[in-house]
């Protein structure tokens, strides 16, 4: 792309009064500013934990995993010494649970080289497992008040809309021009709130398809505003490609008991359990992949009793339809190889709260152990 090219997608900000910008913006914030729990001390190890919580992940979902999360683990030391399945026990249900694993890595290496404490500078932020610009951006300046820049989604919106950047978020010349206009705006001594009020604009008013125009105290220096495009910013990029899947999933049930493994930390949802199983080959029935899964994964010969339950859920690009059966030994009672697992065991259906599930597998926890037919088919096995 030539230098014109160029000049025409990212916009000049020779024009917009920045200062003024700063200052509507402070003045709002304070008056809409929400209250969170770890806007109350900006204790640096609460900011880090809610960062790498709100990656992906909307706030009124965060705040009661956050909440549980620092009763349980009130300190960094109180985390280094969990253990993984713990940590991924209490991150059940928030999803990319490597957030989850990368604050327990965090922790061990405060403890160890830092004393305990999370440090202001960059680059050492930087080197912390699960920390990137943005998250490393965010502690500096909400935690130690430090003029670094913390361009999130809600960020980027803003910022595209307010100047009409003509590029999509994730192109590079963007997300340059954002990190300098954000860093540009803030005000001396004024990083903390100011990058606090950009994101909470974003949450509150500055809305992906329906922006509150009206309510938007930038209202007067939105560029794309003024143009009649701010629906249209910030510009998207191509389609990500959509896969759906169908898979089957087995409940062996054994002298009152339920089998559950635990996944290969280089697997999908590493370190967390689940009930053996998998995609559907083309031409298969959920059956006949049930009885193909538990041969290949455990090398057990398995016959479905009853259909428990079909399951809808999402992760990253995936659509998945998961078909849930009540099963029991074929071939006679034999021990489960783990082909496809670091470890498993027989539980009671009262032991399943005390082991980390993918939201799929929870579900059908969450239907079976209200279903008659478990202390029935348990009573039979």
């Amino acid at each position: 792309m030539s230098r014109a090219d160029n000049a025409r997608h990212v916009p000049d900000m020779a024009g917009m009064d920045q200062r003024a910008v700063a200052e509507r913006l402070l003045d709002w914030f304070a008056s809409a500013r929400r209250d969170l729990p770890w806007r109350r001390t900006y204790d640096p190890y609460h900011v880090l934990v809610s960062e790498v919580m709100l990656q992906q992940t909307q706030m009124e979902r965060v705040v009661p995993y956050f909440l549980r999360w620092m009763d349980r683990f009130p300190d960094l030391e109180s985390l280094a010494r969990a253990s993984e399945d713990e940590v991924l026990r209490l991150w059940e249900g928030l999803g990319y649970y490597s957030r989850g694993r990368s604050l327990l890595a965090a922790a061990g290496v405060l403890v160890r080289e830092h004393g305990g404490a999370v440090p202001d500078d960059r680059e050492t932020l930087l080197t912390l497992p699960g920390v990137g610009p943005y998250t490393a951006g965010a502690v500096r300046s909400v935690a130690f008040n430090l003029p670094e820049p913390a361009v999130d989604a809600n960020v980027e919106r803003v910022l595209a809309r307010l100047t009409n950047l003509e590029l999509p978020a994730r192109d590079p010349r963007a997300k340059e021009f954002l990190r300098e206009t954000a860093r540009g705006l803030i005000p001396e001594g004024r990083a903390r709130d100011f990058n606090q009020a950009l994101m909470e604009l974003g949450a509150l008013v500055c809305l992906p398809r329906t922006p509150r125009c009206p309510e938007c105290p930038l209202a007067g220096f939105c560029v794309a505003r003024s143009l009649g495009v701010a629906e249209l910013r910030p510009l998207a990029g191509p389609p990500k490609e959509v896969v759906r899947l169908r898979m089957a999933s087995g409940l062996l049930l054994r002298d009152g008991r339920l089998y559950i493994q635990k996944r290969r930390p280089n697997d999908v949802w590493p370190g967390l359990w689940e009930f053996p199983g998998g995609v559907l080959e083309e031409g298969e029935s959920p059956e006949q992949a049930l009885a193909r899964e538990f041969r290949e994964e455990v090398e057990l010969d398995v016959r479905p009793l009853a259909p428990a339950v079909e399951v809808r859920y999402s992760y990253t690009r995936y659509r998945v339809t998961m078909h849930a059966f009540y099963c029991a030994d074929a071939g006679g009672p034999a021990a489960p190889r783990m082909n496809e697992a670091v470890d498993g065991r027989f539980v009671t259906p009262g032991e399943l709260s005390r082991y980390a599930f993918p939201a799929g597998h929870r579900r059908v926890i969450s239907f079976v152990l209200d279903d008659p037919r478990l202390k029935e088919f348990l009573a039979r096995s």
